[in-house]
């Protein structure tokens, strides 16, 4: 077996917020209703993704690890992180907001869940009218205090609201306390970790279980960073057929790249696997003298022996990714 650029069976996941966009806008097909998360490619415990087509079909991340190591990962991101794939890819639709929440990072993960922590960024790709998320404070805030607004039910007075609208870019590091607000459809690219500190949840009653969700309080305000950021907007260039820097961390780095015409892309010097998550339009990835088309709303992961590719489009938006 070879390696080829990699399509995976996403997972949907029903949401209490979740609405319809990802199959009325992203095409998405899946029964069910509230479908508030597809995983696009996940090597999460008991939700990995698995390869959708061609002579790998049917393997999961590990597996393929397992199987081409450094020639699937890149050498470098092999020897960091062996067996595990280091990131989660989603696209999130939340018709209600998600609720306030904070993620540990990676020392508090390991020692807490013996996982990885979780830094995220998020990319808008539709948000209706006046739509919001919540990202860091408003003001200068302790410990003390936040947990006076919180027990008062004023927690939303210190929080900072952004005004989202398709190409919006947020990171998210560990201790930032966020929540995507209603009417946000957004890609997400992440550390490899499903864990999430609910601090509140608008008293909301899951149909499911009749009983409002689980809080995680005293967990989360060890967690939070109280300090106050001067921006929380990420800026960035919009140059045709190049890879615009969105978001470079230690844990993931995004670009995003506007395809309208055909552009040659070589990834010698990068040692890590690269995906293309298309987040408006569609094109068309040559690679090895064979074709791959990539729709708005499809992920496609490029292993790090394929160095060599083209993508071509008379107007695409993708998100490039790798570690």
């Amino acid at each position: 077996m070879i390696l080829y650029p990699l399509k995976f069976n996403s997972i949907y996941k029903h949401r209490i917020w979740g609405g319809d966009k990802l199959k009325t806008i992203l095409h998405k097909k899946y029964t069910g209703e509230n479908i508030g998360e597809s995983w696009e490619i996940s090597d999460v415990h008991n939700d990995e993704t698995e390869v959708s087509d061609g002579d790998l079909k049917g393997f999961t991340l590990k597996q393929l690890i397992q199987k081409f190591k450094g020639d699937f990962l890149g050498q470098k991101v092999y020897d960091s992180f062996g067996k595990d794939f280091p990131l989660l890819i989603k696209f999130i639709d939340a018709k209600t907001p998600l609720s306030i929440q904070v993620h540990p990072n990676d020392s508090l993960a390991k020692e807490r869940h013996n996982s990885f922590g979780k830094n995220e960024m998020w990319y808008v790709m539709q948000a209706d009218d006046n739509a919001e998320l919540i990202i860091g404070f408003n003001q200068e805030v302790e410990k003390d205090i936040f947990t006076k607004h919180l027990d008062n039910a004023t927690l939303p007075d210190i929080l900072n609201t952004e005004k989202v609208t398709t190409g919006d870019t947020f990171y998210i590091p560990t201790g930032r306390i966020h929540a995507i607000g209603s009417g946000v459809l957004l890609a997400e690219i992440q550390q490899t970790s499903d864990i999430t500190y609910r601090i509140y949840d608008y008293d909301r009653v899951d149909i499911k279980t009749g009983k409002k969700r689980e809080l995680h309080t005293d967990m989360a305000l060890e967690t939070i960073d109280y300090k106050k950021s001067d921006s929380y907007r990420t800026t960035y260039e919009t140059k045709k057929n190049v890879s615009n820097r969105l978001v470079h961390t230690k844990y993931f780095k995004t670009n995003l790249i506007l395809v309208n015409s055909k552009l040659t892309k070589d990834y010698t010097a990068i040692d890590s696997f690269v995906i293309y998550i298309c987040v408006e339009g569609s094109l068309m990835l040559e690679c090895n003298d064979k074709s791959y088309q990539l729709n708005k709303g499809e992920t496609i992961l490029i292993p790090a022996a394929l160095n060599h590719l083209t993508l071509v489009s008379v107007s695409a938006r993708v998100i490039e990714v790798t570690i």
